[in-house]
């Protein structure tokens, strides 16, 4: 099967859970499982979650459903959890340091090698055992070290000038949290991530619900 063809954004959202549920129903011991039981774990209609595999092959047999370990060793190859990836935190403060005791990335073959920081006070120390540079040995870092993933959390008017700088380095993957969404050539891939309008469209929902309880009251 061709993983290359287009896939949406809104699919490739998608795998991680369906990944996620089909890990937690191996682990379990589970032999085979159907569209349904997925859809009520992940509250991903089935139907959807059959159109979103018949873009990767489908792998589900009539009458029998889904071989639980052969599709979450699928999805974890079309994901491209079969490999391990180098990361780098480029911002040393608060949501850096979170990242970077986040010890789960590691089950997932993700490995946060290394943390970049301006601040005097943070360079020399380590975070989880990962220590943090000069962010002027970022250049030299990079070069001789395998760089998969850059993390920025960063201000949002040092995110650009930054990512210039590990693009011109070789680097092909950024995970961006600077509150400001960045462009990049088409060779790379960035994931822009901004957590006011997660909280924004939480407070939103809160106050659609109230407004719709306030109806009949």
């Amino acid at each position: 099967m061709n993983y290359t063809k287009k896939i949406s954004n809104a699919i490739i959202s998608r795998l991680p859970r369906y990944y996620m549920c089909l890990g937690e129903l191996n682990e379990s011991g589970t032999i085979k499982t159907s569209s349904k039981e997925i859809s009520e774990k992940t509250n991903i209609p089935a139907g959807q979650l059959r159109q979103d595999l018949n873009n990767f092959g489908g792998f589900g047999l009539q009458g029998y459903g889904y071989d639980v370990k052969f599709l979450y060793n699928k999805i974890k190859k079309i994901i491209g959890l079969n490999k391990t990836y180098n990361l780098i935190i480029i911002g040393g403060g608060n949501i850096g340091q979170a990242l970077a005791n986040y010890a789960d990335f590691e089950a997932y073959g993700i490995y946060i090698r290394a943390i970049f920081d301006i601040n005097p006070k943070l360079i020399g120390i380590q975070v989880r055992g990962i220590n943090i540079y000069d962010t002027d040995y970022l250049g030299e870092y990079i070069q001789k070290n395998p760089v998969d993933i850059a993390v920025l959390t960063l201000p949002a008017n040092k995110a650009k000038h930054t990512a210039d700088r590990i693009i011109s380095y070789g680097v092909k993957g950024i995970w961006n949290f600077s509150h400001i969404d960045i462009s990049v050539p088409n060779n790379v891939m960035v994931e822009n991530v901004n957590l006011t309008d997660g909280i924004m469209a939480l407070i939103y929902k809160i106050n659609q619900t109230d407004k719709v309880q306030d109806m009949y009251i």
